[in-house]
């Protein structure tokens, strides 16, 4: 059996890429929350002589995810999250609201790695970091998703 990462993933090299597109997205600084949990129900077949319960799943639910990057003066991602908020007079569009998210992890050599596609990502929130005359640092703001599934790939060749 082949090993393909002799070495754990790096962390801090990433890239997003939103929708069909093979262009990258942005330069985002931080990705944090892929949680899924399987609902089960415990039930005992009424043939099984050895009397056990069994867990039979149920409902599967995925945690929001955040993306964070610095502001630019790109309006693509609050445009998505305006998109899914109440017009003053017509209400939320909905208009293409759901996309799939691809966070690419990156090898020593700038290669991708591993992979996970968020599917059926909507935005619903936003959030600027606070401005501090006091602080030199970059202004980031962060967009939250709910999504409806994820898958995770290797490339192959990328140890």
């Amino acid at each position: 059996m082949a090993i393909l990462y002799p070495e754990p993933i790096q962390a801090f090299r990433f890239l997003v890429r939103v929708g069909d597109s093979e262009e990258i997205s942005a330069a985002f600084s931080r990705f944090s929350g892929i949680q899924m949990q399987v609902e089960t129900i415990q039930a005992r077949d009424g043939s099984d002589a050895r009397g056990v319960k069994e867990y039979t799943p149920v409902f599967t639910s995925f945690a929001p995810v955040t993306l964070s990057k610095g502001v630019v003066g790109d309006n693509e991602f609050l445009d998505w999250m305006l998109s899914a908020s109440a017009d003053v007079h017509t209400g939320p569009t909905g208009a293409n609201l759901r996309r799939t998210i691809d966070v690419i992890t990156l090898n020593e050599k700038g290669n991708p790695g591993v992979i996970w596609t968020l599917q059926g990502a909507m935005p619903i929130g936003y959030e600027l970091a606070p401005l501090d005359s006091s602080r030199s640092e970059v202004l980031t703001e962060s967009l939250t998703f709910a999504i409806t599934g994820m898958k995770r790939t290797t490339q192959p060749g990328t140890a």
